[in-house]
């Protein structure tokens, strides 16, 4: 086993990754602004790979509006859980596999292709750039790929702010303020333009860069930080018109890249 799949193993086998899109509201948040992206590319009878689809939680909803849906999940604890979570479901097949080797798949097989947790562990710009070509190859022509990543100005505002930001800028950045990509620090963040320029050479035509969860993460924690349903629900709808403003894109902590096969 590698390091990074052991990695990975042990940190899933301790978090709860099953209710993290709904335990709190940036969880709630990005779920609803992800939903609505896809819906803007699959809808019933569309064929669906999610590369690294944790529990399910999307594959399994997908699933359930009808889409023809494949996932892909490294770790094997959240495998069980995401077959657990799609049982009865035929339209919705789940493997064990690693976004760095899609060879199951043949070319031009999905309509639409989700890489929702690789990006965030992946290290060596070799690993990048194979996990981005093996999505692009098994996608249809034109057919539209999402992939998740992290801010690593969201990952310093919301897990650094408490009296740990040397610690964090140790770990995200080198002295010189280049940005840092290592195997031991578990969740790797990008600044928004360079993640961008990781499909320059692509065979791939950019539709946007979005935000999913905006400021929430890092100030949720506030004891002041409060919204009741109904204000939740007029919020999701305003954040989602402006998801895709580059002026709000470093202060989220998840974002979307997505584009089509050219």
């Amino acid at each position: 086993m590698s390091t990074r799949v052991k990695m990975l193993s042990e940190f899933y086998k301790k978090s709860d990754e099953g209710t993290r899109l709904e335990r709190s509201r940036h969880g709630q948040l990005e779920y609803f602004v992800t939903m609505e992206y896809i819906h803007w590319f699959a809808g019933k009878g569309s064929k669906v790979l999610e590369i690294g689809a944790g529990t399910g939680r999307y594959s399994v909803a997908l699933a359930r509006e009808g889409m023809e849906v494949t996932s892909v999940e490294l770790v094997e604890s959240n495998l069980e859980a995401l077959r657990k979570n799609g049982e009865g479901l035929e339209n919705l097949k789940a493997f064990q596999g690693d976004a760095l080797d899609l060879s199951r798949f043949e070319d031009d097989t999905f309509d639409v292709t989700l890489v929702f947790g690789p990006m965030y562990h992946l290290y060596r710009k070799e690993d990048v750039d194979r996990a981005i070509d093996e999505a692009i190859r098994v996608t249809k022509r034109d057919g539209a790929i999402l992939f998740a990543f992290l801010s690593v100005y969201g990952i310093m505002a919301a897990n650094y702010l408490e009296g740990n930001w040397a610690a964090g800028e140790a770990e995200n950045f080198t002295k010189d303020y280049g940005f840092r990509h290592f195997e031991e620090q578990l969740f790797t963040g990008y600044d928004i333009t360079e993640f961008e320029g990781l499909f320059e050479k692509k065979p791939v035509k950019y539709v946007t860069t979005a935000g999913v969860d905006w400021l929430l993460e890092s100030v949720e924690s506030r004891p002041e930080f409060a919204f009741s349903d109904e204000d939740f629900e007029s919020f999701k709808k305003w954040y989602l018109a402006f998801s895709d403003k580059r002026e709000l894109l470093g202060d989220t902590s998840h974002l979307l890249y997505i584009c089509r096969k050219a």
